[in-house]
């Protein structure tokens, strides 16, 4: 994660003068204590500074941890954790910086502050931060207060909970090589959300996703899942944003190569533009947009029959398919739908219309836009058909006409997108809106007068009602049975792998959690809900279950009672009694 703010764009007005002074080393070994400006809007506490000490001096890093935290450990948990820095550090030097530096290019050395080896440090951060990197710290204190003077990267102590700490590490050390490679030579500042993607897809290059479980990619894949729609350019650092970036990048590295985003990272231009210049590098006759569009199909069919880029070829990726927004027509009788919708630009959207027993039209009008581009896939049996594109005219409007929807059981899957702007994304781009009228039609088999005709509900019985009721329920069943085939997704219950508290909503992992405080006993979860949703009857079950065994969780932590959070203790005993 990137941290930038006015300050810091400010400050690139004196890069010149800075990068011409002269280089002063300095040396530090294990055991040396510093004190370190953090940001306070990622600590934790809200910090603005904190000491830390080196456990650890590898041949490229020193790692930091702060005092202040490793003071609260057991010496058997400095002791392990001795143990993990060490490992990080030979991973370090044997993996992650010499084939990052050997793919993108090195970071800046040896720095502001003359020293080949950059500084790790790990501090206590929120729960929804892994990690950050502030360009503050590439520039002298007498221009910018509150820089430490370092080529640095914070990383959350939470890491060393995690199956792959050395992701988070390998993340934020992309983004100092592209403030060397993109800020510093080539004097340019890379839009965030690709700055983001290519750090996202670090992992991936050293091998961390190989093992799915707990890996960045399975967080990701669920980040995206939970809101598909989010824009790839608009960047507001929230985990959606992190999702569908993830999503774009592994299958712009699959289809078109990791030399799209190297030669993108060492291109004058910035964000889209060099996207279209490294694919034109590469001999791709497509552009950004046309990717993007082809990404937008692949992630709804996700079928390589249809074309390879309409696919992607990953194990943990291929059977991931986004869930459409539903539009349903009632069978047996003619309808006819008016709805608008908004989207943004750079952001996939989904509409699918099911139901009826007739014939189908549709016509699109964009409201607020003259650039819209509509794919649509015709499906039939949960099986994509074929791929079209709308024809809009001069007003950005076209239609779509299926006499035998209904007969062939028919779906139709709407795509439109957007793809104007290209560059100087904010945190808060525009909606554009859109109209879809949506009718059926009878094909004319009109053999049987008023067969199947609907009477209004007004007008029912008691007895027609209820039997309307059940041909509603079961639609329903069959729509929620269709959403979970299109999610594509299974969830591991053998394992919890991610901190869960109090606000989560519709979490798979939360659901995971109350079938195992179910499990306990009526004295630890009475209530016994499964609903994916972390409100008070979860909490206290938590609360009750540490309780039970404060000795193993509460009290190596100095805890009296019981939080109702579940961090990396209480995660440790649930999986151990999830492995009996």
């Amino acid at each position: 994660m990137i941290k930038a703010g006015k300050k810091n764009l400010i400050l690139a007005a004196f890069g010149v003068l800075f990068f011409a002074l002269p280089f002063f080393v300095f040396a530090y070994s294990s055991g040396t204590q510093s004190k370190f400006y953090l940001e306070q809007d990622f600590d934790k506490q809200g910090r603005e500074s904190a000491y830390a000490t080196i456990r650890n001096t590898s041949a490229n890093a020193y790692f930091y941890v702060e005092n202040q935290w490793w003071e609260s450990l057991s010496t058997d948990e400095k002791e392990s954790l001795n143990k993990k820095i060490i490992d990080l550090g030979n991973h370090f030097d044997s993996e992650i910086y010499p084939k990052m530096t050997d793919t993108f290019g090195n970071e800046w050395r040896p720095g502001i502050d003359g020293d080949y080896k950059i500084t790790i440090l790990f501090h206590e951060m929120k729960n929804d931060a892994a990690g950050y990197f502030r360009t503050i710290d590439e520039y002298p204190t007498i221009q910018a207060p509150g820089s430490n003077e370092r080529e640095m990267i914070y990383v959350n102590t939470e890491a060393f909970d995690y199956s792959y700490p050395e992701s988070y590490i390998a993340h934020e050390f992309m983004h100092l090589i592209t403030f060397n490679q993109k800020n510093r030579q080539a004097g340019k500042d890379e839009e965030v959300w690709l700055n983001e993607l290519r750090a996202e897809y670090v992992p991936t290059l050293l091998g961390y996703d190989k093992e799915y479980t707990g890996s960045n990619l399975q967080k990701r894949i669920r980040n995206f899942i939970d809101s598909p729609n989010d824009s790839l350019t608009e960047w507001k650092g929230e985990v959606s944003d992190y999702g569908v970036i993830s999503m774009f990048g592994q299958y712009l590295v699959e289809h078109y190569g990791l030399n799209i985003l190297r030669d993108s990272l060492s291109s004058s231009s910035v964000g889209l533009v060099s996207l279209d210049y490294a694919l034109a590098k590469n001999n791709v006759k497509k552009n950004i947009a046309e990717v993007f569009t082809d990404w937008t199909i692949g992630i709804s069919a996700n079928d390589c029959t249809l074309g390879n880029q309409y696919c992607y070829n990953n194990e943990f990726l291929k059977t991931i398919k986004v869930a459409p927004s539903l539009i349903y027509l009632p069978p047996t009788q003619e309808s006819h739908l008016s709805l608008i919708y908004t989207i943004k630009e750079w952001s996939g959207n989904w509409y699918k219309i099911v139901g009826g027993d007739k014939g189908l039209k549709l016509k699109f009008s964009g409201l607020t836009s003259k650039s819209f581009i509509v794919p649509y896939l015709i499906e039939r049996s949960n099986k994509i058909q074929s791929i079209n594109f709308l024809e809009v005219d001069k007003d950005d409007s076209g239609n779509i006409e299926l006499p035998l929807f209904g007969e062939n059981n028919q779906s139709l899957i709407l795509l439109p997108v957007i793809e104007k702007k290209v560059s100087d994304f904010s945190d808060n781009e525009p909606y554009w809106r859109f109209s879809l009228d949506v009718s059926t039609f009878d094909n004319g088999n009109n053999g049987t007068d008023n067969v199947g005709e609907t009477i209004p509900i007004s007008q029912m019985t008691i007895v027609e009602l209820r039997a309307k009721i059940l041909e509603v329920q079961n639609i329903i069943a069959q729509l929620l049975i269709e959403l979970q085939n299109l999610k594509g997704e299974t969830v591991d219950c053998s394992r919890i792998n991610n901190n869960l508290f109090f606000g989560l909503v519709n979490n798979s992992e939360v659901r995971c959690l109350q079938e195992f405080l179910k499990n306990q006993g009526i004295d630890i979860y009475p209530e016994g809900l499964i609903t994916g949703n972390f409100y008070s009857a979860t909490k206290q079950a938590v609360v009750r279950f540490q309780e039970k065994y404060a000795n193993e969780i509460l009290f190596p932590l100095g805890y009296q009672g019981g939080t109702g959070f579940v961090g990396a203790s209480t995660r440790d005993k649930i999986n151990q009694l999830l492995a009996k």
